[in-house]
């Protein structure tokens, strides 16, 4: 039993079970919007365009009909126990397909896009960060020649000081962003900051 579990729970932490079923929930999701962006939104305008407003529904060919009043046609046809060939839900699954084809191709269209962009933006990062070190080097080297010591001692402490200026740089954002939330803390104080301040007002 024991062994049962510790392999289900293997299978569950798989990455790719998870991804699954992170992509079976999206996807579920996103089929309900698609469709009823369709039906509620796309399909009334379609219907009114191609039917004048009848809706898609009506075009059917009636191969036996069955009236409501047997053998009365003025009392109107029983669609439920004739025989017809229904044309409007044909065409209407066919242009509901058609759309949401065309949605998601779309999407994966600019997702393509965009994934396309952020890697060439990284690309352009990588080849800007590895000038900037070269250039770097280029100038260490450069020192290093002028004052007769060796390139990797002067790279080191160039690195170690690059590091230092890096976690002040930090740190006085770090302290310049607390500060800033405390003013705004302080500008827009909470409701129990206040009943807090007013106490203390009064107990003084």
């Amino acid at each position: 039993m024991r062994k049962f579990f510790r392999e289900f729970k293997e299978f569950i932490n798989r990455g790719n079970v998870l991804d699954l079923s992170v992509a079976v929930i999206i996807g579920s999701a996103f089929s309900a919007i698609v469709t009823s962006l369709t039906n509620k939104i796309i399909m009334p305008l379609i219907n009114l365009l191609l039917s004048g407003g009848n809706g898609l529904e009506s075009a059917y060919t009636m191969l036996k009909p069955v009236y409501i009043v047997d053998g009365d046609p003025t009392s109107g046809i029983d669609l439920t126990k004739s025989i017809y060939i229904d044309w409007g839900a044909f065409i209407t699954a066919i242009i509901n397909f058609i759309l949401i084809a065309l949605v998601i191709f779309l999407i994966v269209k600019i997702i393509n896009a965009s994934a396309k962009k952020i890697k060439e933006l990284n690309s352009n990062l990588k080849k800007e960060i590895k000038l900037q070190v070269l250039a770097e080097k280029k100038e260490v080297y450069k020192k290093a020649k002028q004052e007769g010591k060796k390139f990797k001692v002067l790279w080191a402490q160039h690195l170690a000081e690059k590091k230092a200026e890096d976690e002040e740089k930090a740190r006085l954002e770090a302290e310049a962003k607390a500060k800033a939330e405390e003013e705004e803390r302080i500008a827009n104080p909470t409701e129990k900051e206040l009943l807090k301040e007013i106490r203390d007002l009064l107990a003084k």
